[in-house]
């Protein structure tokens, strides 16, 4: 199955990138600008990386269809943009919300604990943001070295 780059019209994906973020008003922040990469046409799991200067560039949206999800095609969109990244960037930063499940798949995926930053979700979400029972709070973020 064939991951490629869209250069255009990237909205036709919403559906699955509101499954990562909930919010089409925060995915206006960085679609245009960040490269969105796609597996399977019709997609099965998309990934958004943005450039944020100083050699970081940071996994926006990580989402994969619900009767795709559990079957390592999160951890291959992961994989796939690490090695995108890898020549022109040190590091790929992934910020995700406070949820344990959530956390610990970026944990296996060689990801590490690098900051948080304290009600990001309380302050840009018109609503809460459930996640596996959770009320999010708290922006997470983690680093892996390219």
């Amino acid at each position: 199955m064939e991951i490629r780059q869209i250069f255009s019209d990237k909205k036709r994906y919403l559906e699955l990138l509101l499954l990562a973020d909930e919010e089409e008003r925060m995915i206006d922040r960085y679609l245009e600008r960040g490269a969105l990469y796609v597996l399977g046409e019709p997609a099965r799991a998309l990934c958004v990386v943005t450039d944020e200067g100083g050699g970081v560039a940071e996994l926006k949206n990580l989402a994969v269809a619900p009767q795709w999800q559990r079957r390592g095609l999160g951890r291959r969109m992961v994989e796939y943009a690490c090695a995108q990244c890898g020549g022109a960037f040190d590091t790929l930063l992934v910020g995700t919300g406070d949820a344990p499940g959530t956390m610990a798949f970026y944990q296996r995926c060689g990801f590490s604990y690098s900051h948080r930053e304290a009600g990001f979700f309380v302050k840009n979400y018109s609503r809460p943001i459930i996640e596996d029972g959770v009320r999010l709070r708290d922006m997470v973020y983690f680093r892996r070295a390219l």
